[in-house]
């Protein structure tokens, strides 16, 4: 029988209110391919963990309490998160790998906004570090979070594994999740595309943003039933 792991406590936002209140007038950033994203997520985890496996004699091998399916999708049903942005259409089990170094494997589920105004993606990430600890390099973020947000910022999560950040950036909703228990890493990534109206060149109806905090809340309550179906004995 699968345990549920110790990650008591409840996510509480840790932005000052003027922050908040900024977000509501700041302008949306054009929009970026979401599907060329979501592989990128995919892709450079990979990348990141041969750099990892490169310096694995650096660190003592971590306690890896977590194990991974190929068909991630059966065990990510994301109940909250399709109930704060809508609910799922389509889901696919992007890939899954299984190396010396790492174990991992991705899911992604998609839909249509609430609204009809846009749609969304959300992707589901687990790795598991075998032989180098993630703990040095997690707070940096991934190589597609650099890649492709610069001006990402992280925040603590309380109560969700050993370490659990949240990032944001300005002019966009999306949201990253990420959350280390030894050599676990979980990343969760809610993307949102607009849904362009008539004929190709017309005006592109926006989107209504999501509740940050609430999308939050949402992706810690989705990760820590994740967390909990992958636990080993």
């Amino acid at each position: 029988m699968i345990s549920e792991p110790e990650l008591d406590g409840a996510w509480e936002s840790a932005r000052p209110a003027e922050l908040a209140q900024d977000e509501a007038v700041r302008p949306r950033r054009p929009l970026r391919p979401w599907w060329g994203i979501a592989a990128a997520v995919a892709a450079t985890s990979v990348l990141w963990a041969g750099g990892l496996y490169a310096f694995g004699d650096r660190l003592a091998e971590p306690e890896v309490r977590y194990a991974v399916t190929d068909d991630l999708c059966g065990r990510f049903k994301a109940p909250a998160l399709a109930a704060a942005l809508g609910a799922f259409t389509d889901s696919t089990p992007r890939k899954a790998g299984r190396q010396p170094a790492l174990d991992w494997a991705s899911c992604s589920r998609s839909g249509d906004s609430k609204d009809g105004s846009g749609g969304f993606m959300v992707v589901a990430m687990v790795e598991l570090h075998k032989k180098s600890d993630p703990a040095p390099e997690f707070a940096l973020g991934s190589q597609s979070d650099r890649m492709f947000d610069s001006d990402l910022r992280w925040e603590e999560v309380p109560g969700l594994g050993e370490q659990a950040l949240v990032g944001s950036s300005d002019g966009s909703s999306d949201l990253r999740l990420r959350v280390r228990d030894g050599g676990a890493v979980f990343t969760f990534v809610a993307m949102f595309f607009n849904r362009t109206e008539g004929e190709p060149g017309l005006p592109v109806k926006e989107a209504a943003p999501p509740d940050q905090d609430a999308l939050t809340a949402a992706a810690v309550e989705d990760a820590r039933a994740l967390m909990a179906a992958l636990r080993k004995d």
